[in-house]
């Protein structure tokens, strides 16, 4: 078969209905200077039942979560002024928001960028170029350990 015919096997697949993966409520506080990657984070993980809040700055997220509950924090790395690692740690700093599940995503790579991601109290890491789809399920994943996690401690 050439690589450029379509197998009927390849054709059922695509023909199958797009299902969400983020089914159960979830609110998302995105933060990144960049408008294009928010409007990503909008488009690719806003579901019927998932919500997406994005914001330019540190800053701006700071005084979002002090006013409105999320589930989860997704952080850019590199941003002016307050870093993606400062902000995690500002985060960590208020006792409010100790268990709340943040994912640090990033272009960079390195061991320092990821030491630094989880020293500071990231859940977990996800890099860029994003593949939505991916991000969804570790989204996912990370709120399903949270809720195991908290449910455990809860009943300690």
């Amino acid at each position: 078969m050439c690589s450029n015919q379509i197998s009927p096997a390849m054709t059922a697949k695509s023909e199958t209905s797009y299902t969400h993966v983020l089914e159960e409520p979830v609110r998302m506080l995105v933060v990144d200077d960049d408008p294009i990657q928010r409007e990503f984070a909008t488009v690719y993980l806003t579901t019927p039942s998932a919500e997406v809040i994005a914001v330019p700055t540190s800053e701006r997220a700071l005084k979002r979560l002090n006013k409105e509950n999320f589930d989860i924090v997704l952080v850019d790395f590199e941003m002016p002024g307050m870093d993606g690692v400062e902000l995690i740690k500002a985060i960590r700093a208020e006792s409010k928001f100790a268990k709340l599940p943040i994912i640090m995503i990033t272009g960079h790579e390195s061991i320092a960028t990821i030491d630094a991601a989880y020293r500071a109290g990231a859940t977990s890491f996800a890099t860029k170029p994003v593949n939505w789809r991916l991000l969804s399920y570790q989204i996912k994943y990370v709120m399903r350990a949270h809720a195991v996690l908290h449910a455990e401690s809860s009943n300690a």
